[in-house]
């Protein structure tokens, strides 16, 4: 049992090791290929724990929205990130707050929208809309197949994305890099590929997002430090 233990922290040493102390990456964001709004996205662990904060700032009249802010916290382990809370904010009206906190042991997730509580079951591995982009620094894809279980704050979702390219090229302003290139089947009338870079941590470089509209978001890095 000792040495189960044993190795056990030792993965967790080196998957965190292996991972920067702080990740600050910005995003410049697209619709349907005009200025939309720009992302800056703080990443921080220290002592087993984590914190990712996520803020969104509109470009023009898309700036009328307000900020819109997403957070989450808990510990780093053997799989990777294991949320404890999660919150969304979308300017200064608190009736679209949501948040969502994690109960691994008693395997639920509490959901609070609109001032309403519900608590569903918790799958293993399941993340937050802030930490899953980040959960690939730990637990980079294997296979072809990508099975990410998802909390909105307001709902679970599971999203399957299959790899279609490795090693692909991607240009940005942060830089160009090497990139695996994932797409999800049309699911709720939504697209969407992520291209996650192999000298970027596996954070994803570009997102592309479809919608049953018809509308195009894209967001591209234009940079990042790590420390």
């Amino acid at each position: 049992m000792f040495r189960i233990i044993a190795v056990a922290l030792l993965i967790v040493a080196q998957s965190a090791f292996a991972a920067p102390q702080k990740l600050t990456a910005v995003y410049h964001v697209t619709q349907n290929g005009l200025p939309f709004a720009d992302v800056t996205e703080t990443f921080r662990q220290e002592g087993g724990h984590y914190t990712v904060e996520s803020v969104t700032a509109g470009i023009g009249i898309y700036a009328l929205f307000g900020k819109r802010r997403l957070y989450s916290e808990g510990e780093v382990t053997a799989e990777g990130l294991r949320p404890a809370h999660f919150e969304l904010q979308q300017g200064d009206n608190v009736k679209k707050a949501v948040s969502a906190d994690f109960d691994w042991t008693g395997k639920t997730v509490a959901l609070k929208a609109k001032g309403q509580m519900t608590k569903e079951p918790l799958e293993v591995g399941t993340q937050d809309l802030a930490s899953y982009a980040y959960q690939f620094m730990f637990v980079p894809p294997k296979g072809d197949d990508v099975v990410l279980s998802v909390t909105t704050g307001k709902q679970q979702r599971v999203y399957h994305y299959r790899i279609t390219e490795r090693d692909v090229n991607v240009e940005t302003a942060a830089g160009k890099f090497k990139a695996e290139h994932l797409v999800n089947a049309k699911e709720n009338g939504e697209e969407k590929e992520l291209w996650l870079g192999a000298e970027a941590h596996h954070i994803p470089v570009r997102i592309l997002m479809r919608d049953d509209k018809g509308a195009k978001i894209e967001q591209v890095l234009t940079s990042l430090h790590g420390e």
